[in-house]
């Protein structure tokens, strides 16, 4: 499931294709018909992220809300589009540029009441100006929960996931099992400082690049990561590997239904 900085770079994306534009609304999959009906000859007003979840702005106050999930995504071209192939749930054009939306776990209208409601539900993301990492320590302080769970809880801190997860609790050296409560107040500060400066990142150069300057390739002098999320990491999907810091092995485990790093040594409890 793509991360929070994804979710904030597609917002940038629509925004800079679409803004200001009068859209043409689609959906070839028949799934979203009504919906697009609605907002077809609409002008893009705005956009905005937060978390996982996409929401773009039309000039009759209403907002398309998507959410991606695990299989959605996206793809863009030049105009005049091609035919659409597969199941295009919503295809958004003007003149010169299209927006092809596929297999989304959310695709719908909401309206301002809606959608403030939706921001409700959701915890501080670490790439909004307005995020107040003070409502997540509130939950994380009190809580019996480990950290390693608390932080892929989308209503505690938003756009979290696995390997950001993964990656800010080794780079600060702590045991993701550790209960939110037996966390110190400058521990979450430093777990939050990192997740801003990681995702906003994240958001620059479009992958997930972890390792401090002193752990890359180059200086380390080992073969760079081969992987499809791209980017080099610390722990994330390499279990048995060495730690770049100690050498001891990574490890990995299933917590809350998902696959969990971490290296037992720079991660002790």
């Amino acid at each position: 499931m793509p991360e929070g900085h994804t979710i904030h770079r597609l917002a940038g994306l629509h925004r800079q294709m679409f803004c200001g534009e009068v859209v043409h609304a689609e959906s070839p999959q028949g799934k979203f018909a009504a919906g697009a009906l609605q907002i077809d000859g609409r002008v893009l007003r705005e956009t905005d992220a937060h978390g996982k979840h996409l929401l773009l702005g039309f000039d009759d106050d209403r907002w398309l809300h998507v959410h991606l999930g695990i299989y959605g995504k996206y793809a863009f071209g030049p105009t005049p589009a091609p035919a659409p192939t597969g199941a295009v749930r919503l295809r958004l054009s003007d003149a010169e540029e299209y927006a092809d939306l596929r297999g989304p776990n959310t695709c719908e209208l909401l309206d301002p009441a809606e959608k403030k409601a939706l921001h409700g539900r959701l915890g501080p993301d670490p790439l909004r100006a307005d995020a107040d990492p003070e409502l997540a320590w509130r939950r994380i302080s009190r809580s019996r929960t480990s950290v390693g769970i608390l932080l892929m809880d989308q209503s505690v801190v938003a756009g979290v996931g696995n390997i950001y997860r993964a990656e800010a609790l080794f780079r600060q050296g702590i045991d993701p099992a550790r209960p939110g409560r037996d966390l110190t107040r400058e521990q979450w500060t430093a777990i939050w400082d990192d997740l801003v400066l990681l995702m906003a990142d994240g958001v620059r150069v479009g992958h997930i690049d972890t390792v401090r300057p002193e752990h890359t390739p180059e200086a380390m002098g080992r073969p760079p990561r081969v992987d499809e999320h791209g980017g080099e990491v610390y722990v994330y999907r390499r279990s048995g590997m060495p730690c770049f810091l100690c050498g001891s092995e990574v490890r990995t485990g299933v917590l809350a239904g998902r696959n969990l790093f971490w290296c037992p040594s720079c991660q002790g409890a």
